[in-house]
Parts: structure tokens; C-alpha cells; sequence
């Protein structure tokens, strides 16, 4: 038997079953479509993750309170008890380096904002006017917040666009009051919807004058002070010098600091280990489907010992009856990686027509490997249904039929 006449009988073989072949199709199909869909979330998850961090540029670099031995650990998590970052140090970090474009002190708490009964539980930001440009921040109404000296507040707040909405109702907001907390606070702008950014949802935000949200929250120490750099090639030199500055005002480096660049890198090679971890979660399930190969090829050996018998009567060898079991497990495998292939993708883009925010993606390993992995699964699981094939004695073949 050539290769076409393998191929035919096999293909034959697999009509004639075609129950068995249908619910083997379905098991690798499923297997693979699994690997594409869930490796797609986690390598969309990176690219969304990148993706939030491009929107700020590539030349930022933040100063945290208290100390950690990884400059890429993620932002807000510090190792021991922070000290003091006050709005001095921001202010001599403003003066003495020449390589930040804009530079912005920023306070974190949450509160109840309120307007007549109509009360939400929020995240108030206190900061500066820079933190506009830094954040890229854009307006729907009125303005960000006004350009003070940092250590005066003002009764100002801007509200992201979905709270405005919720509090206002259709009427306008800009000039009118609401209280955070206890304190009455005239509305100066409402931010462009803009959605969750890095992990803040900006339209339910709420952003008041530093001075204002460190008074308000009875605090000392900043959450952050956040820069952009004029220059990528600066970066390094920036770092340095607000080591020094900082440094000589603390007499030690009790503070942290993170670049844009390292933050990324530790988020992407996490994500991209979980987008590993979730294509082998998945591949386990082609191994089940390997199983259930081996199973369908088991019962066509021991119904089709006739065959066989006179396949080997009329002078077919071990390695061709070999091959054309093998070559059915094959064909069950490869069609089914096919069909998953096609099931996989119309899943991502559903996926995305869903969630169209989200970049579900199947990285191209992925895909090679989801039919790679399917095809080695079907030979491997193939190898004994063929081997007991191949070893049957044809006389014994044959007088099973004749009886």
C-alpha cells in the first residue's frame, strides 16, 4: 500500500463510524478552541495593561513614600512602615530638577460625596494642575483644577463624567456645590468619560486641590509624587538626581522609586507566564480528548480483525497496517485541531465584540502549538491501537471471520 491507498482506507474507515469519529472530532476540537481562547484573555490582558500605560507616554517616573528592594514591583505596594513624603519634598523636587516637564504632588482618600439626598462613597485625588498633562486628562465641561501655589487649598473639586451625571441629573453642574464629606466644595469641571485607568475608575473620580484633600484627610505624607521627563534618554539622570535631592532632605533613601519602563516589564512577563499557565490548564483537556482517540481506535481494532487478517493475507506488512491506524488517529487529531482552530477564533471574536475595550488576542505560539500539541496527542495516543493491530495473527483473523 502506497501513501493514497493509506489515506483512503483510512478515511473510508472513519466515514463508516460516523458516531464514533463526530464525538472524537468534537473532543480535540474543544480541547483546542480551549487552549486559543483562554491564552487569548491572558495575552489581551497584557496588551490592555501596556496599552493603559502608553496612554501616559514612556517618560514617566514616580516617587513613592517609604523603601522596597524592587524598583518594579507594582505601584502602591511598599515594603515596612513609608516615611514622610511631604509637599516639600515635591517642592524641591519641582526646583532642582530641570529634566521634568511637569511635576504633581498627589493625595489619595476615599469619601462620600453628596449632593441634597443623593450620596455616593468615591475616591478623591488631591493634586495640581500638571496632574492634567501627566495623566492626559481631558475635559467635557468647565476646567481641571486651578494653577495655586501647592501649599494653598481652594473649596474646587472636578468630578469624573458618570458621578456628575448621577448627582446632577441632567442639570449642570459647573457652579454648583456638593460636599465631600463635610467639607462644601464648588464644581469647576467634569472630566471627558474616560473609563477604568490603571486600575481607577476615572469617571467615578474625584479630584480637589492637594493642600485641600491632605487637610481633609488629616494627613502628612503624600500618596505620590508623579513626573514626566522631556526626554526617554533623561530618565536615568532624572532618577539619580531625585535620589540626591531626596537623600539630602531625609539623611537616607526612605523612599521608592518606579519608572514607567519597569513597571510594564513586571506586569508583562506576569501576565505572560499566567497566558503559559492558562494554554497548559487548557492542553489538559487534549489529552483527555487524546484518550478518548485511543479508546474509538481500540474498538475499530477489535471490530475490523477480519480486515486486517486479509489485508495481511494479500501481503500487507506490520508497518503498513501500523501506518494506517496511526494514520487515523492522525486524520481524527488534525481535523479536530482544524475545527478548534475555526471554533477558537469565532469564540475571540465574539469575545471582543463583548468587550471591545478588552484586545483578546491568541498569540501565534498559541495557535501552533494548540494544533502542534492536538496532532502529537493523536499520535501518541494512536501508537497502541496500531501496535495491536499490527501484531494480530492473520490466520486467527481469518478463521474468526470464516466462523
Amino acid at each position: 500500500m502506497n501513501a493514497p491507498d493509506v489515506l483512503a482506507l483510512s478515511g473510508s474507515a472513519l466515514w463508516r463510524q460516523k458516531r464514533r469519529t463526530l464525538l472524537s472530532l468534537l473532543g480535540v476540537s474543544i480541547g483546542v478552541a480551549a487552549v486559543l481562547l483562554l491564552t487569548s484573555l491572558g495575552e489581551g490582558a497584557r496588551l490592555y495593561v501596556r496599552g493603559q500605560f502608553e496612554t501616559l507616554g514612556t517618560n514617566l517616573l514616580a516617587v513613592l513614600p517609604g523603601k522596597t528592594e524592587t524598583t518594579g514591583s507594582m505601584p502602591g505596594f511598599v515594603a515596612g512602615v513609608p516615611n514622610d513624603l511631604t509637599l516639600a519634598d515635591a517642592e524641591a523636587l519641582r526646583r532642582g530638577m530641570p529634566a521634568a516637564r511637569h511635576v504633581a504632588p498627589v493625595a489619595l482618600g476615599n469619601e462620600t460625596v453628596s449632593r441634597g439626598e443623593r450620596s455616593r462613597q468615591v475616591l478623591v485625588a488631591g493634586s495640581t494642575a500638571e496632574f492634567q498633562p501627566i495623566r492626559s486628562i481631558e475635559m467635557r465641561t468647565g476646567s481641571f483644577l486651578p494653577e495655586l501655589p501647592w501649599d494653598r487649598g481652594a473649596p474646587v473639586t472636578v468630578l469624573g463624567s458618570k458621578l456628575a451625571d448621577e448627582l446632577f441629573d441632567g442639570e449642570q453642574p459647573i457652579g454648583q456645590v456638593v460636599r465631600i464629606g463635610s467639607w462644601r466644595m464648588k464644581v469647576i469641571g467634569v472630566l471627558k468619560e474616560q473609563g477604568m485607568h490603571l486600575g481607577i475608575d476615572m469617571d467615578e473620580a474625584v479630584f480637589v486641590p492637594v493642600t485641600t484633600a491632605m487637610r481633609m484627610f488629616n494627613r502628612s505624607s503624600l500618596f505620590r509624587v508623579v513626573f514626566t521627563i522631556g526626554a526617554r534618554a533623561d530618565i536615568d539622570a532624572a532618577q539619580k538626581r531625585c535620589t540626591e535631592i531626596l537623600v539630602a532632605r531625609h539623611g537616607e533613601e526612605d523612599f521608592t522609586l518606579i519608572t514607567q519602563d519597569s513597571v510594564m516589564d513586571a506586569l508583562s512577563s506576569i501576565l505572560t507566564m499566567l497566558t503559559v499557565a492558562l494554554g497548559g490548564i487548557a492542553a489538559i483537556s487534549l489529552a483527555v480528548a487524546g484518550l478518548g482517540i485511543m479508546n474509538v481506535m481500540l474498538v475499530s481494532v477489535s471490530e475490523r480483525i477480519e480486515e486486517i487478517g486479509l489485508l495481511k493475507a494479500v501481503g500487507a506488512g506490520r508497518a503498513q497496517i501500523l501506518s494506517l491506524f496511526l494514520a487515523e488517529a492522525v486524520m481524527l487529531s488534525l481535523l479536530g485541531g482544524l475545527i478548534g482552530l475555526g471554533l477558537g477564533f469565532g469564540l475571540i471574536k465574539l469575545a471582543r465584540v463583548i468587550f471591545p475595550v478588552f484586545p483578546a488576542t491568541a498569540p501565534p505560539w498559541a495557535t501552533v502549538a494548540a494544533v502542534t500539541v492536538s496532532v502529537i496527542v493523536g499520535v501518541f495516543f494512536g501508537v497502541l491501537p496500531a501496535r495491536r493491530a499490527s501484531r494480530l495473527d492473520p490466520v486467527a483473523a481469518l478463521q474468526r471471520r470464516e466462523a
